[in-house]
């Protein structure tokens, strides 16, 4: 786990290995980028945009939102990381991988685990969301959710669903579920009966791989497994109102990355400073971000 004692000041250094996965990234964030149709934005739009205040789509392209980095934050390496929430002052994780997946409260600023609640070797971890004082996280194949106490981590409860289980949000109202396809699960969090089916599209193009989900005043951002790319959805409709492309930005940084990363993947947001967070499986850095109109 990374803390101040460790300084991030040293230049990317990539293996080989890490430089080829990076270019078959390259390429797979083409391919997407071609197949669900985004076009360049209007350079008469280009002026700075912030998260929380996405108007709808123009009729005729998706508009492409870059980033702007506000600050940098350790993490620690070894987290596989799904689900990602900020509540009163800190973050909470959650982490995958069957044998390793955990949940955890997190101080932002020195990247330490101030608490920790490991799951069964029989679980892959999946998306974590605080709704009343209850902490939501979802299973990848298990079918099967837990609930626990905000404070104490103790487990409550579990729930079931019929299919599997990736990104979890809400709108204070239900859950919303993200299943690696194009469907959100809008869910009753008492009854956990599905209410509704929403079904996310750009234009006429389904979007699929939906993940990791964060609610932010009234629109549902979403990571788009092995991608870079962050949809902007509307919850009504499903239509995508923008897409963030995070592209390179751990090149923004000087670390050094000697181990493996993974995939773009957690987002949170601390509505009372609004901030917005984000960062990947095994990243050794969390990002502060402000979103941005990108020029052409």
């Amino acid at each position: 786990m990374m803390t101040k004692d460790r300084p991030l000041t040293v230049k990317i250094v990539y293996s080989d290995r890490l430089k080829i996965l990076k270019l078959l990234l390259t390429v797979v964030f083409s391919t997407l980028v071609f197949s669900i149709q985004i076009f360049p934005s209007n350079p008469d739009n280009a002026n700075a945009s912030s998260s929380n205040n996405i108007s709808n789509p123009n009729d005729n392209f998706t508009p492409i939102f870059s980033y702007k980095i506000i600050d940098v934050f350790p993490h620690d390496p070894e987290a596989f990381t799904q689900g990602l929430v900020w509540e009163d002052g800190f973050l909470y994780e959650g982490t995958g991988l069957y044998g390793d997946s955990s949940l955890r409260k997190v101080e932002l600023e020195t990247g330490k685990i101030l608490q920790l609640y490991q799951l069964s070797d029989d679980f892959f971890g999946e998306g974590i969301t605080i709704f009343k004082e209850k902490i939501y996280q979802l299973t990848w194949k298990e079918q099967i959710g837990f609930i626990y106490d905000a404070d104490s981590f103790q487990l409550l409860e579990t729930f079931s669903y019929s299919h599997e289980g990736w990104g979890i949000t809400h709108d204070e109202k239900y859950l919303i579920i993200s299943d690696g396809s194009p469907v959100l699960h809008f869910v009753d969090p008492l009854t956990f009966q599905e209410v509704k089916q929403v079904k996310v599209h750009d234009r006429q193009t389904p979007v699929y791989r939906i993940n990791e989900l964060e609610y932010i005043k009234g629109k549902i951002f979403a990571n788009i497994w092995q991608t870079d790319l962050i949809a902007i959805i509307s919850p009504e409709s499903g239509e995508v109102f923008a897409w963030v492309d995070l592209s390179d930005i751990l090149e923004n940084v000087n670390i050094k990355i000697n181990q493996p990363i993974d995939f773009l993947n957690g987002i949170a947001y601390d509505s009372l400073n609004d901030r917005l967070f984000v960062t990947g499986k095994w990243w050794p850095v969390i990002f502060q971000i402000e979103i941005i109109e990108r020029p052409e």
